[in-house]
């Protein structure tokens, strides 16, 4: 008898897409917000009994309300954007750097060891140079550190990276007591506060533009780098293969290590416009999880720097209307962040249906069926159904 179970056929599948139209991927992004803000609303509404639209326009006033938010918005999306694109190279890469939090950790802690210890010692052309090397040094060393034990004997970066982070701020807070002011504080308060010396400059009276302009020349050489580089075109190279790199002929070590180099020196350079251009101290808080947000930023924007902008601005708007809706609803933090988390959720998840579609299935599968007959002489097979 024949055995014609199908029941193990499947209705659907998922295929990867082979390209799509940018205005479809963009609808479909718009379409995911939308609906982001929808459940988001009826979280509000089940568990705050506030008006959703109340709460949304809250939170666009926090992020755009004023020219001081605003100003300080750029501020924000600035440095996380500096450090989004610090992960970037090694990410193209496909080297998985989960370490740009302590990377950057180690670029403010290089800053504020030179600005308390070298302040007001030297001119300060002189300061601001020892600060910034010691800034790209250090984040440079953070990095090549878990890129030389992955290039030689293949450890893995993510938990390499990920464990170098926890030693990076636990550095950060034992400094805090060692240079605390005032004394029995734990945290060391505003370096050179009087002098201002290792502050960066004001330019035109505007507090944080020199931060923005960095910032953006970054931007516009890394997205260069890449484009038309020999270096870029290596790292897009191991990327793909690293096999298919060892057969042209490139140096692969090499190429992970000079990658993760670049990744920390900009981590350092982040580093140093936290601590000399925006808060002017040292605490185990002071990257706040940046780096971390940065991966998600960086693979949100496809590795492509100029569309970090608008990624990094997103998350860095979102960011600044939660805190404004807890204060003016009092509500409690973590309702604002699941807020946020909601519409980053559905803006990351939005990507499956841009790289992927779900079809119905044709085909028509079945199993190849033997039929033995009594008389031994007669035989017959039913081989596989063809395919619709």
């Amino acid at each position: 008898m024949a055995d014609k179970s199908l029941s193990g056929e499947k209705k659907f599948h998922v295929v990867k897409r082979t390209g799509i139209p940018v205005w479809r991927a963009w609808l479909i992004r718009i379409i995911a917000v939308f609906l982001a803000l929808i459940v988001a609303g009826i979280f509000v509404m089940v568990v705050t009994k506030l008006n959703p639209i109340d709460v949304y326009k809250t939170m666009f006033d926090g992020a755009f309300g004023t020219g001081r938010k605003l100003w300080s918005l750029a501020q924000n999306t600035a440095i996380l954007l500096c450090i989004s694109l610090a992960v970037t190279p090694a990410f193209k890469m496909k080297f998985w750097n989960i370490g740009a939090e302590g990377q950057v950790m180690a670029g403010c802690i290089a800053t504020a060891t030179v600005m308390i210890l070298l302040g007001g010692k030297m001119p300060t052309w002189a300061l601001m140079i020892v600060m910034i090397v010691s800034s790209v040094l250090a984040g440079v060393v953070w990095g090549i550190i878990p890129a030389f034990f992955k290039a030689y004997w293949n450890t893995n970066e993510t938990l390499f990276t990920l464990m170098m982070n926890y030693i990076a701020i636990q550095l950060a807070s034992y400094l805090s007591t060692v240079w605390e002011n005032p004394a029995g504080s734990a945290h060391i308060g505003i370096i050179n506060s009087a002098s201002k010396a290792g502050w960066l400059p004001t330019l035109f009276g505007k507090k944080y533009l020199l931060n923005i302009i960095i910032v953006a020349v970054i931007t516009v050489a890394l997205y260069l780098y890449f484009k038309f580089s020999k270096h870029g075109y290596e790292i897009a190279v191991v990327g793909e293969s690293q096999n298919t790199a060892r057969y042209v002929g490139m140096n692969v070590k090499k190429i992970i290590i000079r990658t993760m180099a670049l990744s920390g020196a900009l981590c350092g350079i982040a580093g140093l416009l936290i601590v000399a251009g925006t808060d002017h101290t040292l605490s185990s808080s002071s990257v706040g999880g940046q780096g971390f947000t940065a991966v998600m930023v960086s693979w949100l924007a496809k590795f492509n720097p100029f569309t970090m902008i608008l990624t990094s601005g997103l998350i860095a708007a979102l960011g600044k209307g939660a805190s404004e809706i807890a204060q003016e609803f009092n509500l409690n933090d973590s309702i604002a962040d699941i807020i946020t988390g909601i519409i980053i959720f559905f803006i990351i998840g939005c990507e499956f249906f841009i790289n992927y579609k779900i079809v119905r299935s044709n085909r028509v599968n079945s199993k190849i069926v033997k039929i033995q007959p009594e008389n031994e002489t007669a035989q017959s097979n039913i081989t596989e159904g063809e395919k619709a």
